[in-house]
């Protein structure tokens, strides 16, 4: 799993885990809802300034967003 995965996956996780929506992060951090539909869908890659707000936005550690999985699932075949 590439990082910018990585970072997609913690990004959809975290918001969700604070019940927000995409535009509600997206006003939170002070940029565009489709900025954040973009990151979370591994099309943009955040610079690290970006990733720090987005988390000061979620209330969690930037290293957070950037932590890979410890176990990932098996896929079904």
């Amino acid at each position: 799993m590439e990082i910018r995965e990585v970072f997609a996956l913690n990004l959809r996780r975290a918001r969700n885990a604070k019940g927000l929506s995409q535009e509600a992060l997206a006003h939170e951090a002070d940029v565009d809802r489709t900025y954040v539909s973009a990151l979370e869908r591994s099309v943009y890659s955040a610079t690290i300034d970006m990733v720090d707000k987005l988390a000061k936005a979620l209330g969690v550690e930037a290293s957070a967003l950037l932590q890979r999985p410890t176990r990932l699932r098996q896929r079904k075949a």
